[in-house]
């Protein structure tokens, strides 16, 4: 079986070297040992060395919302959960009732439930009482974390950013702005529950299954671990990592990729700047590479393909891929589907 736990210290490493922090300090403020960590067979977690790696990771990033912008970026394959719920899911409804029967695979601080109502269903996260009782601030940046995360998975099972129609946690004023644009919910509750409620009609909408090998592809394309722990990548290609890794859901917008990065938007263009390249450049380079996909397989409109990389209009859609390619989408794919 796979260690879930071990693979969520894992990426939590990755995405603190994401953050532009040192695996190896962060590591050993944490008494973890990373080369053990990197081989295939390694000693067990204790419950110490995992809450103390949650401090530090918040500690040095400096970001009091790190396990919230952690779990926003974290893919949903990340954890290998993704085969599992496929193999034995068909809806989402499915696929959720059986990620609650893995949650104690990752984690021992955190339960999962759900409540059905006449017009939605809650997913309801629970911290254990003893946990909340002795690290606090490591317990609030774990709940954040999985509720990111668990709003995440329900993306990835439909392949579309889904609106919860409420939110239920604890935030401070100053945050909350960041929370909304997190859960794409403006109905957010200053509450000790952490809770995230959903329309009724997602419940029985099917997975679709056969995207998950273009999102395979996509993490391909991302940095292996030991690649993501050294300290001379560039902002550019960090930035294009965390791009590539969340592709399948659309491609995030600079404000989204600064604020999870705990930077001001402006800051990151001027970083990006003296690297010789722009936002605006690293996006056009995933879209052309998702464009040459979709108009390859031939299973998508042209149309489609143009919403689905994030042109309000499908004239913008034509004039870039020209751009890029020197002929139309409609000709690209006729020759392509010929071929």
């Amino acid at each position: 079986m796979q260690d879930y736990q071990k693979q969520l210290v894992i990426n939590l490493l990755a995405y603190a070297v994401q953050r532009n922090l040192s695996a190896e300090e962060l590591c050993a403020c944490s008494g973890l040992d990373l080369a053990q960590l990197k081989q295939a067979k390694s000693p067990p977690l204790y419950p110490e060395q995992i809450e103390s790696l949650w401090r530090n990771a918040t500690h040095l990033s400096n970001d009091s919302l790190f396990g919230l912008h952690f779990g926003e970026s974290l893919q949903i394959a990340a954890l290998g959960v993704v085969g599992e719920l496929i193999q034995h899911s068909q809806t989402v409804g499915e696929g959720l009732t059986h990620a609650i029967a893995f949650v104690h695979l990752i984690t021992d601080v955190v339960e999962m439930d759900i409540i059905h109502t006449e017009q939605s269903f809650d997913i309801q996260l629970i911290a254990k009482a003893p946990y909340l009782a002795n690290a606090p601030e490591v317990a609030r940046q774990m709940m954040d974390f999985f509720m990111a995360f668990t709003l995440h998975e329900v993306d990835g099972l439909v392949l579309k950013k889904i609106q919860p129609i409420l939110v239920k946690l604890p935030f401070s004023e100053a945050n909350q702005a960041e929370y909304e644009r997190i859960f794409r919910c403006r109905h957010l509750v200053n509450s000790s529950e952490y809770t995230l409620s959903f329309e009724l009609t997602y419940w029985d909408e099917p997975i679709l299954t056969a995207d998950y090998e273009l999102q395979r592809v996509f993490l391909q394309k991302v940095t292996t671990l030991d690649d993501a722990f050294q300290q001379s990548r560039g902002l550019s290609e960090r930035i294009t990592s965390f791009l590539w890794a969340n592709a399948y859901l659309g491609i995030p917008t600079l404000d989204a990729v600064a604020a999870n990065l705990n930077t001001s938007s402006r800051s990151l263009q001027r970083r990006l700047q003296q690297e010789g390249v722009s936002y605006q450049q690293l996006t056009d380079s995933i879209r052309k590479s998702l464009a040459i996909h979709y108009l390859s397989s031939g299973k998508h409109p042209v149309k489609e393909i143009s919403y689905i990389l994030g042109y309000n209009e499908l004239s913008a859609f034509n004039r870039a891929f020209r751009r890029w390619t020197g002929t139309t989408p409609v000709s690209y794919q006729k020759v392509r589907i010929q071929e």
